[in-house]
């Protein structure tokens, strides 16, 4: 399942320079990942040194 980033999330940026196929954006209020293009591989989790992104369940 693609991953979701969660309220939180700490804008470091960190998920986004880590992320393989660049599915992760600054949005409003912290990033966001773009599920049609996530390839769920987790490296946004491993990196983030909040443990924002999480599988979503959806």
């Amino acid at each position: 399942m693609a991953y979701k980033i969660t309220d939180k999330c700490i804008s470091c940026g960190a998920c986004a320079g880590a992320c393989p196929v660049g599915c992760i954006s600054q949005g409003n209020e912290h990033f966001e990942i773009d599920k049609n293009v996530c390839i769920e591989c987790g490296t946004c989790a491993g990196v983030c040194p909040v443990g924002a992104p999480e599988p979503d369940a959806e």
